[in-house]
């Protein structure tokens, strides 16, 4: 099957360009979060403007105007912008692989990276329109530019046919199913690691939104991939069956993932547990966090098995 080059340089560039943004992005909302004024103290300063002085010297109030934005608010409104242009980048590099090489755009390590991380970038542009934790975003996009440099250097692949193994339609639905499954879960994971940072007690993390924000984020999120999560280790067992003559055979890829897969249900139900909730669980989730990055990685490139043709070739 001939690859179109054009269209798979084309592809490459937007993948670059989103990992700028993304880096630009990041630095704004690392801005916002270091110098944004309490809402408490800028909704006192709305107030007091507001108000007016009497004959006699005395201070009226007048009626709450809507305090003017802030610096550090503008810059975060601006990493918004600069994410969401990102994202669209990386959806078409994404696009313009799968017209290149006329299958489904996540063969290999390269691929299934970015549909990961463009799931985890998407994820939070809409949590974030729900909690307000705007500032947090680069906490959420210094690990995906990361994760994106490292998949653009020591896993890029070439635009190629896929191997034989993966020339099934098990390619688009186990493998979408689970890598957008997996970068949904990159998000709680951040989320639960600040939780551990805001409740410890040290003032350096006060700027970091209200503990029980970040627990519910966490929590609803989970919730949310956990069966999606659930749903591309079936449709993986089935897939190896019609494959290889079997559901499971304990491939350092499939182990690390059911691990993970015990660990997130383990937090839902500690969650859900009086005795377990706030700091237990959060460990929990950071360790499912943990997991999910090494399995992306460490898995794929250290250790030889059945998912080694997912690897950097």
């Amino acid at each position: 099957m001939p690859v179109n080059t054009t269209l798979a340089t084309y592809s490459d560039w937007t993948y670059g360009a989103a990992v700028a943004i993304y880096f630009f992005a990041a630095v704004l909302y690392l801005c916002e979060a270091a110098f944004a004024r309490p809402a408490k103290t800028r909704e006192l300063a709305g107030a007091v403007a507001a108000g007016g002085t009497r004959a006699d010297g005395t201070w009226t109030p007048g009626r709450v105007t809507k305090p003017e934005r802030s610096r550090a608010e503008r810059l975060g409104r601006m990493g918004v912008a600069l994410t969401v242009l990102g994202a669209l980048l990386q959806a078409a590099s994404l696009v313009l692989r799968g017209f290149a090489t006329e299958r489904a755009p996540w063969g290999n390590m390269y691929e299934y990276g970015s549909l990961l991380t463009l799931a985890a970038v998407v994820t939070w542009l809409v949590l974030s329109r729900t909690f307000d934790v705007r500032k947090l975003g680069g906490f959420v996009l210094v690990p995906i530019v990361i994760l994106m440099f490292l998949g653009g250097t020591v896993l890029y692949a070439d635009a190629a046919p896929v191997q034989p193994a993966l020339q099934s339609y098990w390619l688009v639905v186990h493998v979408s199913v689970i890598s957008v499954s997996s970068g949904v879960l990159l998000v709680p994971g951040v989320a639960s690691v600040l939780y551990l940072l805001k409740t410890s007690g040290r003032a350096r993390f006060t700027r970091l939104p209200d503990a029980d924000v970040l627990d519910r984020l966490a929590y609803r999120s989970t919730v949310f991939a956990f069966p999606l999560f659930t749903i591309g280790i079936i449709c993986g067992a089935i897939w190896a069956e019609a494959a290889w003559g079997r559901f499971w055979g304990w491939d350092p890829k499939e182990t690390v993932a059911f691990v993970s897969w015990v660990v997130f249900a383990a937090y839902l139900h500690a969650r859900a547990t009086a005795g377990w909730r706030g700091r237990p669980a959060a460990w929990i989730n950071s360790l499912g966090f943990a997991l999910t990055v090494f399995n992306l990685f460490f898995i794929n490139l250290v250790t030889t098995g059945m998912h080694s043709y997912a690897g950097v070739g």
